[in-house]
């Protein structure tokens, strides 16, 4: 019987590391790597979810539990002296937005490939999470898209509204440099054993219908340490750049709300907010990324006012932006007065619902034998189709979902349904965004 993780030890360990990085955040830290014994790669295994689709090796998560203390001792070994291989990533598509010829890449590891990047992303957590902003809420512990959305309407409610910067990376996990994340990386973590297994999975190759390739840039969507990696990344490029560089210039109240590669930025003045949309695609191009033209723009969300007394009462249109899922527009509360309000982004259950029928009753798909009817998608919820068909379990909507949780659909017999779980379309009605040197004068590209 496989032993149990001593997770006591392995909090102690967790919390020794934050604790050092916390005490001086300029320290680069040397040795991180003797941390991950067999308690440390236990823990990592329990984390793993079991249910998610095997690798190139074909492997499944019961068969590797079946010998797990072998096999995690021998992946212990392979990685404290170096020769651990990392196996190339099994590269599925599924639908992205409403264009039927788009699709999203995801990327799935082997299930050993986990349970290591897991242990790495561990560590590493616990030193990038005393870095991190509080304005980055994707994929960190204890923080969700839905802080990220009450942060921003409260931003909104304090300012008044104002001007939203809604923008969109074009490809960021397949244009990622890894140049320069190893370069961050250097400004933080020189652990020669961590970081060789990171360069491993960032050349690893992917294997697409047979064929493999070596792409020269980017991080596979799908792997454990991705989404930490992706922080790290932006907290560099973005984060750190718009708190230190761009915010002690600029003449009103600004704010930056991040998740994951999605983020808008709320201005109290539009002067400031084309400042910043002037120079931040000088900021992104120094580091390998683009900024999607079409769906990158200037939201005017200023507060409906009143026209003078002497006209009649009408009210100004107010405008809107979607942002994870959710569209925020401004809306007149019980008591009369303006408020921040969001609803599900129209072209999200719509589309879903519309290319769901038949989907499978909640009896048929929980008891076995019992033959399936029809049910309306008025009466099914976007969830229970998939979390009751058992192919996914997540506790809340599918904005929210997780890289292993693409895969899982990916590899689902519901994978013919376009779920959009991709960027959100655009808002109308958005006003143009204006270069103009004269108001970009001052903030600085590096």
């Amino acid at each position: 019987m496989a032993r149990s993780p001593n997770l006591e030890s392995v909090s102690t360990r967790l919390q020794r590391i934050a604790q050092l990085a916390r005490e001086d955040r300029t320290r680069v830290l040397v040795s991180l790597a003797h941390h991950i014994d067999m308690d440390f790669l236990r823990e990592a295994y329990r984390r793993t979810r079991k249910d998610g689709a095997p690798g190139v090796d074909g492997l499944t998560a019961a068969a590797y539990g079946e010998n797990l203390e072998e096999n995690l001792q021998s992946l212990l070994d392979r990685f404290k002296s170096g020769r651990y291989k990392a196996p190339p990533v099994r590269r599925v598509y599924i639908p992205k937005g409403s264009d039927p010829t788009k699709k999203r890449p995801i990327g799935m590891p082997t299930f050993e490939d986990k349970i290591l990047q897991r242990s790495v992303t561990m560590v590493l957590e616990a030193v990038y999470e005393q870095d991190f902003l509080d304005c980055s809420y994707g994929f960190r512990p204890g923080r969700s898209a839905h802080q990220a959305i009450r942060r921003l309407r409260q931003d909104l409610m304090s300012m008044g509204g104002g001007w939203v910067l809604e923008a969109d990376i074009e490809g960021f996990y397949d244009n990622l440099d890894p140049r320069h994340l190893r370069d961050f990386l250097d400004q933080r973590v020189r652990d020669g054993v961590l970081r060789r297994a990171i360069d491993k999975w960032l050349s690893a190759g992917v294997m697409e219908e047979g064929n493999l390739s070596y792409p020269t840039t980017g991080t596979p969507q799908g792997g454990v340490i991705s989404p930490l990696l992706s922080n790290i990344y932006l907290h560099k490029v973005l984060d750190e750049w718009f708190e230190a560089t761009v915010r002690p210039r600029l003449n009103g109240q600004a704010s930056l709300i991040r998740f994951a590669d999605d983020f808008v930025v709320v201005f109290e003045l539009e002067a400031d907010a084309r400042r910043v949309l002037d120079v931040l695609p000088k900021r992104f191009d120094r580091f390998g990324l683009r900024l999607h033209p079409g769906k990158t723009r200037l939201v005017r969300f200023e507060r409906p006012r009143k026209t003078e007394p002497d006209r009649p009462q009408r009210h100004e249109e107010p405008r809107s932006f979607d942002f994870l899922g959710f569209t925020h527009y401004w809306e007149k509360s019980r008591r009369g007065n303006w408020a921040v309000k969001r609803k599900t982004a129209s072209d999200r259950n719509t589309r879903f619902f519309a290319e769901a029928q038949p989907v499978v009753s909640r009896e048929s798909a929980c008891t076995p034998g019992l033959a399936a009817r029809p049910a309306s998608p008025q009466a099914a919820g976007t969830l229970w189709v998939l979390r009751d068909n058992r192919e996914l379990k997540v506790p809340e909507q599918c904005a929210s979902l997780g890289q292993e949780d693409l895969a899982q659909v990916a590899q689902s017999p519901l994978a013919h349904i376009k779920l959009d779980l991709g960027a959100v379309q655009p808002p109308s009605g958005a006003l143009p965004a204006a270069q103009s040197k004269d108001l970009s004068r001052g903030l600085k590209v590096a």
